[in-house]
């Protein structure tokens, strides 16, 4: 059975995978078809090398060349088919973006797969599916650079978009410490709120159940299970357990901090944003449940661009 490495260059993190693929000849895949061997994780936090003028800095070149270089070695100890780069919103939206691919695979030696915003959605969308089927709905994916909202409708993909705020992001611009006081949280949702109503068909959105895909969304499920004192994150979460969260954080920083170290020590200075991002959305959009999907980009992406 063939092994294939995806690496996920993002704006906060840079993930490893190696999947083990049953049959790489077949024409359509599920989560049945492949199994990862290793998920390899570095918080590069890429949109720190982001420069006020919007360019990609030369430090921050060199900084992703180093850590792919690290996952291409490891992938290669697993005997990999191929090994595939796909770079998100950190590198999409920088002002020399072309400039800063390019020299990143000079100093890598790998190809970088630059995705669109909207392909970026449509690959989450195919990643989430996996193992699954939605009819309808929305598609939520909260990266660090950016927010990727997908309408689903008939089991189908529609209106892939791209709000140019992420978890990361909002940490960055809005956040002098490690956890957001009540004001910078409100300027956080302010922001956000303002992308979100810009949409020029906000209301083809609105569902009932949002599908989370991500990071910012899984920690958000780790958070509800340190409140809940319980020892698996759940696969559901409702629109007043995001608000619980928020909350706690509110009227109870410091009890937060050390629950949220348990949680998601990595993510505790992007999991009030992330969950704000979040709260917002089910607002707007209406929503009562998220359902957290189990695979997200990097599955869409081996399964559409790789094996497909």
């Amino acid at each position: 059975m063939p092994n294939y490495g995806v690496i996920d260059l993002g704006s906060n993190s840079v993930r490893l995978v190696v999947y083990e693929v049953k049959d790489d000849r077949r024409k359509t895949y599920s989560s049945k078809d492949f199994k990862s061997l290793i998920n390899d994780k570095v918080m590069a936090g890429l949109s720190a090398f982001v420069a006020a003028d919007g360019t990609f800095t030369d430090d921050g070149v060199r900084r992703a060349a180093s850590v792919l270089k690290g996952h291409a070695k490891r992938a290669r100890y697993f005997d990999c088919k191929r090994i595939d780069v796909f770079a998100t919103a950190v590198l999409r939206n920088a002002a020399n973006s072309a400039e800063a691919v390019a020299a990143i695979e000079r100093e890598s030696g790998l190809t970088i797969d630059l995705l669109s915003a909207a392909d970026e959605a449509h690959l989450g969308f195919a990643g989430a599916t996996c193992d699954r089927t939605i009819e309808r709905g929305t598609l939520v994916d909260i990266g660090g650079g950016s927010t990727e909202l997908t309408r689903i409708e008939d089991g189908r993909d529609f209106d892939n978009v791209s709000l140019g705020q992420g978890s990361l992001s909002s940490y960055a611009t809005f956040v002098r410490a490690i956890l957001p006081d009540p004001e910078e949280m409100d300027a956080i949702v302010g922001a956000f709120f303002e992308r979100l109503a810009a949409l020029p068909n906000r209301d083809a959105y609105r569902a009932g159940t949002v599908y989370g895909i991500g990071g910012s969304v899984r920690a958000a499920a780790k958070m509800h299970a340190q409140l809940r004192q319980e020892a698996i994150r759940p696969k559901t979460m409702t629109a007043d357990q995001i608000r619980a969260i928020l909350d706690t954080c509110r009227n109870d920083p410091d009890a937060f901090a050390h629950l949220a170290l348990k949680a998601s020590a990595e993510r505790i200075h992007t999991l009030v944003p992330g969950c704000l991002i979040l709260g917002t959305l089910m607002g707007e959009l209406r929503a009562e449940r998220l359902d957290i999907c189990k695979y997200g980009v990097r599955e869409g992406y081996l399964v559409e661009r790789v094996l497909g």
